[in-house]
């Protein structure tokens, strides 16, 4: 299948051909004719699956459809994201695919003065990007308004959840019209998100893509077994190697990423750390100097674990053993993109084995181990029996699906970096995106169009009281 079939709008096929976008990954193939037929989606699906423009294409095609205008101190769509990061990303993306549409999209997010972000407001935004605590703040001061959203996303529900912004959404969907639509995307589904689902979605598609549980089939994992306090001569050791190129090193702590970028200069390495204390203005500047390759080590928290989406991230190292086992499949996604190879490294400490027990029963496999440990005598697998040798399930994004960065950045922005091993120029590869979709029957829902795109919810804001 082809976007071309999808019944887009002819200007966003022609700035997805711009693009060189020809394959929507699976999640976009099944979940954009269900938005367009204005169906409430639940995507389970974890990042680097295309989710943005599986969302993103729908939404712009139905507002540039429905030639509304966008009310003063408001918007016509809402779209919720758990980091910085990745709501600039999101809102980069749906510029690129409506280029040619003449709609506004704006992000909001904290960090950064309020002033530019009220005057955008005041003017009326068709598509809004915002962090669920900002757009809080901007409500509770009077400069937002939600009253006339026609569409709301919630993307990386879960995030959401693990971030603490559940209080913060519950205050702002009564804000918002009951009638809308609504598409809900995680990439676990935990019973707060679950729930929260089931009270903000009418009669949702259920679209399943790439299961949390699985990991791709081109990351090579491995597993270093290591004391703490010789972490940091073998990550240094593993950054000189040979074939190492941009590198997502993660620490458990905003202190430890801190820590090992100090230890890493010290080794003549250049690195950068991101984490929840950095500005936006060192956010940014580290993530320059890391898809420039003037610091093309990047030592983060799991606030990148979904929130970044570069290309040609060769490695993926875990200084530090995360919490949840979830995250360890959310960390090493960041490499092996856009059909490409990665290697993704753990070093795991003896007080961390349950952790690392946690993470192997989750992906269902045995990780290979070195031992490099000077006392050998505590087992980090768990005697009596190994987890269940299952192969992993995963697949490959093709190159031409809008889930790669632009420039090397920002999942499904453009046309990105190059490939790991792929000749530029090369002919479109399959979608990737992991696993086959499982969609739960919608009652010849791609047929019926819901009434609120068609019949006067996306009227000009002037005839709603603006």
């Amino acid at each position: 299948m082809s976007f071309s079939e999808l019944g887009l709008d002819p200007r966003i096929l022609q700035a997805l051909e711009q693009e060189g976008y020809t394959t929507p990954t699976p999640i976009q193939r099944d979940a954009i004719p269900h938005a367009m037929a204005g169906r409430d989606i639940l995507g389970i699906a974890q990042t680097g699956t295309g989710k943005t423009a599986a969302f993103g294409l729908p939404l712009l095609h139905l507002l540039a459809e429905s030639k509304g205008r966008p009310p003063r101190g408001g918007c016509r769509a809402l779209i919720l994201s758990p980091t910085r990061e990745l709501a600039s990303q999101i809102a980069d993306n749906l510029k690129i695919y409506g280029r040619h549409l003449g709609l506004t999209v704006s992000v909001i997010f904290g960090g950064v003065p309020h002033g530019a972000q009220r005057r955008a407001l005041a003017n009326g935004i068709d598509i809004l990007v915002a962090t669920p605590g900002r757009l809080q703040d901007h409500l509770d001061e009077g400069s937002a308004r939600l009253d006339m959203v026609n569409a709301l996303v919630l993307d990386e529900a879960d995030q959401m959840l693990d971030k603490g912004f559940w209080p913060a959404i519950r205050r702002i969907l009564p804000k918002l019209p009951a009638k809308r639509h609504t598409m809900f995307f995680s990439a676990t589904m935990p019973a707060e998100v679950a729930k929260l689902s089931a009270e903000i979605l009418r009669d949702p598609v259920r679209i399943e893509v790439a299961p949390v549980a699985t990991t791709a089939e081109r990351v090579a994992q491995k597993l270093i077994v290591i004391e703490q306090g010789r972490k940091r001569g073998k990550l240094a050791e593993l950054l000189k190697g040979e074939g190492v190129g941009r590198v997502l090193v993660f620490t458990r702590t905003k202190h430890g990423a801190d820590r090992v970028v100090k230890n890493l200069e010290a080794d003549g390495i250049a690195a950068n750390a991101i984490h929840g204390n950095k500005s936006q203005g060192q956010r940014e500047r580290a993530l320059s100097d890391f898809k420039s390759n003037r610091a093309p080590v990047l030592v983060a928290t799991d606030i990148a674990a979904r929130g970044i989406d570069v290309d040609g991230v060769t490695h993926v190292i875990q200084h530090d053993m995360p919490d949840t086992p979830e995250a360890y499949v959310h960390r090493i996604g960041r490499t092996a993109r856009a059909g490409a190879s990665g290697i993704a490294i753990a070093m795991c400490a003896p007080d961390e084995r349950e952790k690392l027990w946690a993470v192997e029963k989750l992906i269902r496999i045995s990780i290979p181990a070195t031992d490099e440990r000077q006392d050998v005598s505590v087992p980090m697998h768990r005697t009596g029996g190994r987890p269940d040798a299952v192969k992993p399930s995963g697949g490959n994004r093709g190159r031409n699906s809008p889930s790669r960065g632009r420039n090397g950045g920002g999942g499904g922005q453009g046309r990105g970096g190059q490939a790991q091993g792929a000749p530029r120029g090369a002919a479109p590869s399959a979608p990737r995106g992991g696993d086959q979709p499982v969609r739960r029957p919608a009652a010849a829902a791609a047929g019926q169009k819901d009434r609120s795109w068609r019949e006067g919810d996306f009227r000009d804001g002037a005839a709603r009281g603006r």
